[in-house]
């Protein structure tokens, strides 16, 4: 193996992994430490990745992805609370596409109920929780199986999406900024994931106020493209969450946030009628909506309806409204 091949290798298992030890490494490679050791260095000075005692891992400022077993042990109450409110965005007898993620995992389980609903995915975990639902259709893409989050990757899990149109895609990742939008540290993650944003109209971001802030190396849906952002209330201390939330509000993104335990009004309908538990609580915050220009509004992005509270009639009095200006 030539030493850009090893060196390219290198390079893709630690954006795969995040962390990887010079012993792994040579092992994958068939050469010798010392030899890793010079390639590491190398790619180092390119700023590619950073070398560490024993091994080499992401560059700095970027955050690893942890595995499944890590991830679904994080955030569990403020998952649940968020996908508790995003479950009322979806209709009986829709068509959406669901990424990967434990997030997702616990939207899914939500969806079971949603009668006539079909629901595209590469997530064998999103499949499995809707495997017994008799009135969902489960469409699952090709690919490869990347086992440390259970999705189907690759040429073809992308190639399965090309030409389907659905309302909306529900996706989570492991950080989101103003900035470069929703992001992974998975490179054919981060493919499927574009090639399900170019599926729908819209695109709804499911992500805890611990992914806020955070960047990540991959982009997959650049802020312009995000419709709606469905997250947790942040704790009074984390500003850096609260700053992000301005942020991305600045930038068009409808914003809706799910409060925690202590909530004191009622529920917020879901699905088929059922409600979800009064601890799950919807603060929909006055965020920029559609972006698009408004006659009389100085140039300004009018305020939107927030999430469960838009209505054709609602709709069609606003645009008669603006008409008579």
């Amino acid at each position: 193996m030539f030493a850009a091949e090893r060196r390219q290798l290198i390079l893709e298992m630690v954006r795969a992994n995040g962390a990887v030890s010079l012993r792994e490494l040579a092992r994958v490679v068939q050469t010798s430490e010392v030899t890793v050791r010079r390639d590491v260095r190398a790619l180092e000075a390119e700023g590619l990745l950073d070398r560490r005692h024993g091994g080499a891992v992401l560059p700095g400022g970027f955050t690893r992805e942890s595995g499944f077993p890590q991830k679904s042990h994080l955030a569990t109450a403020e998952k649940t609370a968020i996908a508790d409110l995003a479950a009322n965005l979806v209709e009986e007898g829709e068509a959406i596409v669901v990424g990967a993620g434990t997030t997702t995992q616990e939207l899914a389980r939500r969806l079971a109920r949603v009668p006539g609903l079909t629901v595209v995915t590469n997530s064998l975990l999103v499949a499995q929780a809707l495997a017994h639902a008799n009135r969902v259709e489960v469409v699952m893409t090709g690919g490869t199986l990347r086992g440390s989050n259970y999705a189907l990757v690759g040429s073809g899990a992308e190639q399965s999406l090309h030409g389907l149109r659905v309302s909306r895609a529900f996706l989570s990742g492991s950080g989101l900024t103003a900035e470069r939008g929703l992001s992974t540290s998975n490179m054919l993650s981060a493919s499927v994931d574009r090639a399900l944003v170019q599926a729908a109209s819209e695109v709804v971001v499911l992500a805890d106020h611990t992914k806020l802030g955070t960047d990540t190396m991959f982009q997959t849906v650049p802020t312009d493209l995000i419709t709606r952002l469905v997250t947790d209330e942040p704790p009074a201390h984390d500003d850096r969450a609260a700053t992000e939330l301005q942020a991305l509000a600045d930038q068009g993104v409808q914003i809706a946030v799910a409060g925690g335990p202590g909530g004191s009004s009622a529920g917020v309908g879901g699905p088929g009628g059922d409600s979800v538990p009064a601890r799950q609580q919807r603060r929909d915050v006055p965020l920029p909506g559609p972006r698009r220009q408004v006659p009389g509004a100085g140039g300004g992005l009018r305020s939107a309806t927030m999430l469960g509270e838009q209505s054709p009639g609602a709709e069609r009095a606003r645009v008669a409204d603006l008409r008579r200006r």
